[in-house]
Parts: structure tokens; C-alpha cells; sequence
């Protein structure tokens, strides 16, 4: 999914050709404070959001201190404009309230992800403008102060074919 969440499909490149982005998902899981969720759609993974925390020598765009995880979604293309990345960025943020006070996330200027974190109340950090190690284009963080609340599981009331524990 990281290969979505970064925008190589549409430049037609491969993990393989940006080794400093494997610092947004090796080993991830391996950590409590790693979080994250899958979208399917008549069983077929439609997209994926996660955070986790990062240090600074990694480098990685969004990074803001060693507290605030860094968050990164993705849908597959068949799949977007279908509200999937808003419905998987809604349960997100109401499980990452219960383990951290914030979260940020590099997003490309001028594009769907920056409508879509401002809808969620993300704001842009002052001077976090940078480049995408990618293809050069602009980007900047975005941050998000979490609501602290209890987190409602599909054994909660949610549809259960939306969301997996």
C-alpha cells in the first residue's frame, strides 16, 4: 500500500527505486504504538491508512517530534472518489485518540489528501514546506490535535464487513 500512499503507481516506479521511503512501513507492527486499519470492498482490500512513530535520522516528510506519529493512507485508484480514504481516516483517528495526543502527515500542495486532512481539522505546520523525494513536487506537514475518546470496535454497533480488529 505504501507504493499508493506515495503516488508511485501513477509515475510508474516501484519501492525499489526509493529505498529512503522504507522507513514508513519495515518492520511495521512490530511496535504497540504501530497503528492502522484496511478498507475491503467485497473482499478485496480497497485501501489502507497507518501511523507509527518515527525518529528524526530517519528523516521522513511529516515528522514532527518522537511523540507524534507520522500518518500515510492510500486507496487503490479503482477505488478512490468512492469516500473510502474519508471513512478509513474517521476510524483512525478515533483509535489513535485513545494512544496519542496528535498526528501529522505530509501532503502534496493543492491536492485531494490536503482537502482531505482539512476536512478532518488537520492544519499546516509553519515552515514545513519541503520536497517529495519522489518526484520533486511540493509538500508540507499537516497536523492533527486528537479528541480523546473511547474507541468503538465493529463489535460496537459498526458494520462488520467495513472494518477488521
Amino acid at each position: 500500500m505504501l507504493r499508493y500512499s506515495m503516488r508511485l503507481d501513477e509515475l510508474n516506479k516501484s519501492l525499489q527505486d526509493f529505498p529512503e521511503l522504507n522507513i514508513y512501513d519495515r518492520f511495521y507492527g512490530l511496535s504497540s504504538k504501530d497503528l492502522g486499519l484496511y478498507s475491503l470492498v467485497e473482499n478485496k482490500i480497497a485501501g489502507a491508512i497507518w501511523i507509527r512513530l518515527l525518529k528524526a535520522e530517519d528523516g521522513a516528510l511529516g515528522y514532527l517530534d518522537a511523540s507524534t506519529p507520522v500518518l500515510n493512507i492510500a486507496v487503490i485508484p479503482e477505488f478512490r472518489s468512492k469516500k473510502i480514504g474519508s471513512a478509513m481516516l474517521a476510524q483512525l483517528l478515533l483509535e489513535a485518540g485513545a494512544v496519542f495526543e496528535r498526528i501529522s502527515a505530509s501532503v502534496t500542495q493543492n491536492s485531494n489528501a490536503q482537502k482531505l486532512f482539512e476536512k478532518f481539522g488537520f492544519i499546516k505546520v509553519d515552515g514545513s514546506d519541503a520536497k517529495s523525494p519522489v518526484d520533486g513536487s511540493d509538500v508540507f506537514t499537516m497536523l492533527k490535535t486528537l479528541e480523546k475518546k473511547e474507541v468503538v470496535r465493529p463489535t460496537d454497533g459498526y458494520d462488520p464487513r467495513r472494518w477488521m480488529d
